[in-house]
């Protein structure tokens, strides 16, 4: 049998790595390893034993007991730090309002459709029997009257006749306009266009410039003049009517 444990040389230092327990030597107690040795003699008497008496059909395990004396050899523990303080965790943030549910309020469902059968159709009614009757004489349509011609167009009526004012007649004895003296020593001679409004009664009633002689005094002399005179006012349709009426006086140096 092998030793069940091993001794180290003499003198040599004793080594094992960590977490292993080394034996120490049993020289020093002769009387444990001749107790150790009995046993196994013992042991193996009664194994012998056994096998010859064939009371025994199986191996037994038989247990030593051996007295170990170790040694722990103590590892070094790694240097444990206190820990971090950790800073402390936020506060909670309220919980946010729960949205309140509407509860919509639903149509009720509309009526199905109910089917109504369809009416029964009536029994036809028995239907007679028309009996052609004999055609009838044609019946001549009526002559419409031709209808009247139209009336011709009513003439339009005539228009009216206009007679203008007149400064000429001889009953009227209208004088003629004076010749400034100023105008005769200087020479200034021309025609004036004077326009006129003659009323009903035949007199003037205003008097304006239409074309000048290039002469103030001339120009003057002759609105007074035919503001003056008398005129056989003018007519439409022989009726009197004012109307402007356009007089010409010329002045000329003889």
């Amino acid at each position: 049998m092998k030793p069940l444990f091993a001794t180290a040389a003499p003198g040599a230092a004793a080594f094992a790595p960590p977490g292993v327990f080394t034996m120490r030597p049993m020289a020093a107690r002769p009387h444990r390893n001749l107790a150790i040795a009995g046993g196994v003699v013992l042991f193996h008497v009664a194994a012998l034993w056994g096998l010859q008496s064939g009371l025994v059909r199986r191996a037994a395990e038989v247990v030593v007991p051996v007295e170990i004396l170790a040694r722990l050899i103590e590892v070094p523990q790694p240097r444990v730090e206190p820990p971090t303080p950790t800073p402390p965790s936020p506060a909670p943030a309220p919980p946010a309002p729960r949205p309140v549910e509407r509860k919509i309020q639903r149509p009720p469902p509309a009526p199905r459709p109910v089917a109504v059968p369809d009416p029964l159709p009536a029994p036809a009614a028995p239907t007679a029997v028309a009996v052609p009757q004999p055609p009838a004489p044609p019946v001549a349509a009526p002559v419409a009257a031709p209808e009247p011609a139209p009336a011709p167009p009513a003439p339009a009526p005539a228009p009216a006749t206009v007679e203008l004012p007149s400064s000429s007649a001889d009953y009227l004895q209208n004088p003629k306009p004076p010749y400034p003296p100023a105008s005769k020593r200087l020479g200034e001679q021309g025609k004036v266009v004077v326009r006129v409004l003659i009323g009903t009664d035949g007199t003037a009633q205003k008097a304006e410039l239409r074309q000048s002689s290039g002469f103030d005094r001339l120009d003057q002399t002759a609105l007074s003049t035919v503001l003056k005179w008398r005129y056989v006012p003018g007519k439409r349709g022989g009726v009197p009517e004012a109307m402007w009426f356009e007089v010409p006086i010329n002045f000329v140096l003889e």
